[in-house]
């Protein structure tokens, strides 16, 4: 408990004197670490599928594709088939630019919610529910986060943005990025309501301003 209360308190520091670069770092770093959780899981929700399986090819459609060249290669010269994909820096780091490049676009946006609807002792869980009407109903669509591999990790903010951002990284045009749209998007969208509304109530009733933007963005 006292590490995490340095930690805190170092947080609070660097925010008081930086605030919009120390979230920029800090969603980058959890950006980073929630990845590496998906691609982990996935990597043993493979290898558990494969062993029960071992003459079938198993595609685990929790993972959203990507629709460029590089991909396709690695896809049918992987050399062991029964073996889980190997770990995908080049993901991890889209994930973690991704995070740092949205993270000022999220302090503005929580920081109108914050004003637009205060929150005090007399009036809590209306406002609240105010901002994450707005939130889910404005934000999500447009801006969500990832949700990384999105049945596995979920993060939020800014759909549309996130897949536009991950396609483009990845080497994929127009065409790619309205094929993900058309596969991937209204599924992490259902599944971003399914959660994320309560997530958020809790978020915008309990947790401190600048840790409202830090939760919204982890793992």
């Amino acid at each position: 408990m006292a590490a995490i209360s340095r930690l805190i308190a170092k947080f609070n520091s660097y925010y008081a004197d930086k605030p919009v670069l120390t979230i920029m770092l800090t969603n980058a770093v959890l950006g980073g670490i929630a990845d590496t959780v998906a691609q982990s899981l996935t990597a043993i929700r493979m290898k558990s599928r494969r062993s029960a399986n071992p003459n079938r090819d198993i595609s685990d459609g929790i993972e959203m594709p990507e629709y460029n060249e590089k991909s396709y290669a690695k896809e049918f010269t992987t050399p062991n088939k029964k073996a889980p994909p190997p770990f995908d820096f080049e993901r991890l780091t889209r994930f973690m630019s991704y995070g740092f490049i949205m993270s000022p676009v999220q302090f503005q946006w929580f920081a109108f919610l914050s004003r637009a609807f205060p929150i005090s002792k007399e009036s809590a869980t209306v406002p609240a529910m105010k901002r994450v009407a707005f939130d889910q109903l404005i934000f999500a669509p447009i801006g969500i986060l990832p949700l990384t591999s999105y049945k596995l990790v979920l993060m939020r903010s800014g759909l549309a943005c996130f897949f536009t951002f991950m396609t483009v990284t990845e080497g994929g045009g127009r065409r790619a990025v309205t094929r993900k749209f058309q596969e991937v998007y209204l599924p992490a969208l259902k599944a971003n309501f399914m959660v994320w509304p309560a997530v958020q109530i809790l978020n915008f009733r309990i947790i401190p301003l600048p840790f409202q933007i830090v939760s919204d963005y982890g793992p």
